[in-house]
């Protein structure tokens, strides 16, 4: 049984005339009556009692009209709902990004994506790469912002490189700065200053503590523990200092010291499973995110 068996069917139903409904459906007559022959063989029932000028439906015409009516309004709506995600007047996109990242970048690349598509529901994970990694593996997310390298390998992940992020140095402003009157800090200037200190797991700790212990000494902790707005309220009430992102520090008010060159910084990729493509919304989003980005360094 075919959708256009059954559509030729209703709109001889309709007309009560096949010549008639032929041309309802845009259909030569006898392609029409040959189709409904064959809707007729498949049932293994006449629908249609056929005198000279006068068609009515039989008993198992009658019977499959309602039917035939309600399958074709459910392909309808089948066909609408589907062109309407394909077309983003509708749909969901699942996002996860480090909370560094969602402090700073992603709320002005979802305002666009938001403006653009506000029929998607945006659905928004906030975590460690390694834990955006494994949902991404898991099908929980569609699309995320990591920091890379990872430290495990993710064979079945494709990623890109959005951003060489640089890091900075942030401190109260009504302490003295870190590094008195120099305008730049060297990672070895961090041993034995109070950190303010990201939980375990956040990308923000490994990199720092990384980049400590590569200089040659364990980094010293004051408060440790928060996510990225205790952490920034933990150095504004003169806890410590924190080495956060640039994108982060320039929105916190708090003073800004840079690193020496060559500096320090951190990759930010965007990653979707390798083995199926991404979904349109995260494809658009993806779009967007670039064209935000290429705005903002021009």
């Amino acid at each position: 049984m075919q959708l256009q068996q059954l559509r030729y069917f209703t709109a001889v139903a309709d007309t009560r005339h096949f010549t008639r409904a032929a041309e309802r459906e845009h259909v030569a007559q006898p392609s029409l009556s040959q189709q409904i022959r064959a809707l007729e063989r498949e049932l293994g029932a006449e629908l249609f009692h056929r005198a000279r000028g006068h068609i009515t439906l039989t008993d198992a015409g009658e019977t499959l009209l309602p039917l035939a009516r309600r399958i074709l309004a459910d392909a309808e709506t089948a066909r609408r709902e589907v062109q309407e995600v394909a077309q983003l007047r509708r749909g969901r996109l699942r996002l996860g990004a480090p909370p560094s990242l969602c402090a700073s970048l992603v709320p002005d690349v979802l305002r666009a994506f938001h403006a653009t598509y506000p029929g998607v529901d945006l659905i928004v994970t906030e975590d460690g790469s390694q834990d955006l990694v494994r949902a991404l593996a898991d099908g929980a997310l569609d699309l995320a912002l990591i920091i890379t390298p990872l430290p495990v390998q993710a064979p079945a992940l494709a990623t890109s490189d959005l951003l060489r992020e640089e890091l900075v140095v942030v401190s109260a402003p009504d302490r003295p700065a870190p590094v008195g009157r120099r305008t730049r800090i060297r990672v070895e200037d961090l041993r034995g200053r109070p950190l303010a200190m990201f939980r375990r797991g956040y990308d923000l700790r490994e990199f720092t503590t990384a980049a400590c212990r590569a200089a040659g000494f364990e980094p010293t902790f004051t408060v440790e523990g928060g996510e990225m707005d205790a952490v920034l309220g933990f150095v504004r009430a003169g806890l410590g200092i924190a080495v956060v992102p640039s994108m982060v520090a320039e929105r916190s008010g708090l003073r800004i010291t840079r690193f020496a060159t060559p500096g320090m910084h951190r990759v930010i990729s965007v990653a979707h499973r390798g083995d199926v493509s991404p979904p349109r919304a995260a494809r658009e989003l993806e779009r967007i995110l670039l064209d935000h980005l290429d705005l903002g360094m021009s």
